[in-house]
């Protein structure tokens, strides 16, 4: 699969692309949020200097990975399993936790396996087919390289920080965290926003889209990506964070670039260290943000599907009964068989009546206006 265009990083172009010395770069790295952006931006913390975290969370792409189904490694050979997951609205997911028998909430990564959002800056230097670093000794050892990160870091964690490389990986993963913690990664201010303040006015179609998201005698789509009480509350992120399997079809194409092989099912929230017993968690994904869901495709936790349009008829064909609505318009085929057949969420993927395409055009059309400000334009390309 070809590679989309290059890569800009305008909204936030680091002060560490020389060596931060001077007063003005220094004070920069003042604050823990000025670090996490240096830091996040930084290609030495991989073994070959080319990936940095924005690399797979381009920040001129809702902080999601323009490139293709999933992320080219720093090796520039690795191809992952999985579509990297935007950072937008990221640090809003709660500690990872269990809520019930088999029923489990939050955390980062498709699978919840890292518990917080600095656990989860932790993993992709270390990942082999992602950064590549060999361990966090080598990565502290890079940090040591800048003069400007040493005195940082002293400041921030205290002088003895470098004195322990597993303390000092830490405050690197918390700096990271704390600026994708800014509002630089959640301004709230997409059309959808702008209109619950009376500042835009939605569409038509937006209107019958919104309708028929939040309402479950018309869809199944608020039953997952609705965390607040009620609908049109501000500060909604469209995720109630909980793992389901919906059935998602394998990616064959992915499979035959990453030589993973077709036929080894991706299990989900059953990969997850941190739970114990995994029976009836198999194939089960953690529910993404609908947050700048029209500009960070592919879609799905293995970016099996290109389109917005085709996710709404994929969940569309458990509650269909026309045959023609069982293909899939990115293939002329019909929809793959789930991946992983067992654990479906039926009751949530079965409520709610067919769709017809005025109705899943107004949720596709509803979907875009999650889009932040800055990003709109991407919804004419």
């Amino acid at each position: 699969m070809p590679l989309a265009k290059p890569m800009m990083k305008s909204l936030a172009l680091p002060l560490f692309c020389t060596l931060l010395t001077t007063p003005a770069m220094a004070e920069g790295l003042a604050t823990l949020e000025g670090l996490g952006e240096a830091l996040f931006f930084d290609e030495n913390l991989s073994q070959n200097r080319t990936q940095s975290c924005s690399t797979c969370h381009d920040p001129e792409y809702g902080f999601a990975d323009p490139r293709g189904m999933a992320s080219p490694g720093d090796d520039g050979v690795s191809i992952g399993d999985r579509n990297a997951p935007t950072a937008s609205y990221a640090h809003f997911a709660p500690m990872f936790e269990k809520l019930d028998e088999g029923v489990y909430r939050g955390g980062q990564f498709h699978d919840g396996r890292a518990a917080t959002l600095a656990d989860q800056a932790g993993g992709p230097p270390l990942n082999p087919i992602e950064m590549g670093m060999p361990d966090a000794a080598s990565v502290v050892a890079r940090l040591e390289e800048n003069p400007a990160y040493v005195v940082a870091f002293k400041d921030l964690f205290g002088d003895e920080i470098f004195a322990d490389q597993d303390e000092a990986y830490a405050a690197m993963t918390k700096a990271i965290a704390a600026f994708e913690g800014t509002d630089l990664f959640s301004p709230f201010d997409s059309k959808y926003d702008r209109y619950l303040r009376g500042e835009a006015e939605l569409t038509r179609e937006e209107m019958l889209g919104e309708t028929l998201f939040f309402s479950q005698q018309f869809t199944n789509c608020n039953l997952c990506h609705e965390l607040k009480p009620r609908a049109g509350m501000e500060g909604e992120t469209f995720t109630n964070y909980e793992y389901h399997n919906i059935g998602v079809p394998e990616n064959g194409a992915l499979r035959d670039m990453n030589g993973v092989g077709r036929g080894h099912p991706d299990l989900g929230l059953a990969q997850n260290a941190s739970v114990e017993d995994t029976a009836g968690l198999e194939g089960k994904i953690k529910v993404p943000t609908l947050r700048n869901v029209a500009v960070t495709g592919p879609y799905m936790h293995n970016g099996v599907f290109q389109d917005l349009r085709t996710v709404v008829l994929f969940y569309n064909t458990y509650n269909t009964k026309s045959e023609a609505r069982m293909i899939n318009p990115e293939t002329g085929e019909r929809f793959g068989a789930p991946e992983v057949a067992e654990n479906l969420s039926m009751e949530e993927l079965t409520t709610g009546p067919a769709l017809e395409d005025r109705e899943i055009d107004a949720l596709v059309a509803f979907m875009k206006t999650l889009t932040d400000a800055r990003y709109e334009h991407l919804l004419d390309e």
